[in-house]
């Protein structure tokens, strides 16, 4: 599989979002595990989770520990798999997403979230979402402080503007390795912190890459240009979307969700299936 970068790691371009298999909606454990499994078979070696993927407060983790369970289980070496997490939303139990920036929350957050994956280090932490409670720049230094104390690798900033993204790297320098934000056919909005992001070489991870749990179906309308492309290519919808996100840039490597074996499995073949410069000009010229 296609190899790209992160902070200098070479992980697979595809990587896998792990949030519905612990939200609403969720698949029994057996088949989240089978899903995780799946991934690593088809040669992922970047699992993306939040502390805040779960139901409520009573489980916060659930997918952290999901994570390592499979992880774990595996039968191979998993040592070369890079899992990046994330702190600073939280999820009362009532259905809402909630914001905690305060610096020692993110700092007891991570340290939680090593415990539940079984590291002494994360590989890579993101501050999930700016709090407008707290300022940026003190949620940004509790990275930094976590980077001190070798609690975690790397560290990452995501839903981040150009103006934050500056922010983050006048206090972590090239610590920051990062980005992570929605992006996908139906979301562009983020394009210029893409952009952005791969004139300064930093990894863009787009989540919801094929447009959401909700929206995801859409990709493949009969009148869609991905689903022309994809009949004419033998191949599915799926997989021109991230096929036409990988050609935006060296630093772009999505993170596809998914709850099914299959779901990923079909993912991952895009990190090798290249569109040629006519197919991007009219995946263009249908977005534009």
């Amino acid at each position: 599989m296609q190899q790209r970068s992160i902070g200098g790691r070479q992980v697979s371009a595809i990587g896998l979002g792990g949030m519905p298999m612990s939200i609403e909606g969720r698949p029994d454990r057996q088949r989240s595990i089978a899903t995780i499994h799946a991934a690593l078979d088809a040669g992922v070696t970047l699992i993306d989770t939040a502390d805040a993927y779960c139901l409520g407060a009573d489980e916060v983790g659930h997918n952290e520990v999901l994570i390592a369970e499979a992880l774990r289980s595996y039968g191979a070496d998993t040592s070369h798999v890079l899992v990046a997490t994330k702190g600073g939303h939280v999820r009362p139990g009532d259905g809402s997403w909630q914001l905690n920036g305060d610096p020692a929350y993110l700092k007891s957050a991570a340290a939680a979230s090593a415990a539940r994956l079984g590291v002494e280090s994360i590989g890579l932490y993101q501050f999930h979402r700016p709090d407008p409670k707290v300022p940026y720049a003190d949620s940004i230094g509790a990275l930094a402080g976590l980077l001190d104390a070798g609690l975690i690798q790397m560290a990452g900033i995501s839903n981040a503007s150009v103006a934050q993204i500056d922010v983050a790297r006048g206090i972590l320098g090239e610590d920051l390795v990062s980005v992570q934000n929605q992006f996908s056919p139906q979301h562009t909005d983020s394009l210029v912190e893409l952009e952005y992001c791969a004139s300064l070489g930093l990894a863009f991870l787009p989540w919801s890459p094929l447009g959401g749990i909700r929206r995801a179906g859409q990709v493949g309308g009969t009148q869609s240009v991905m689903s022309e492309i994809a009949s004419a290519r033998g191949v599915t919808p799926y997989q021109v979307v991230l096929a036409w996100e990988l050609a935006l840039a060296p630093q772009v490597i999505p993170i596809p969700g998914a709850s099914r074996p299959e779901s990923i499995a079909d993912s991952a073949l895009a990190a090798d299936f290249v569109l040629d410069q006519a197919e991007l000009v009219r995946i263009e010229n249908y977005l534009v």
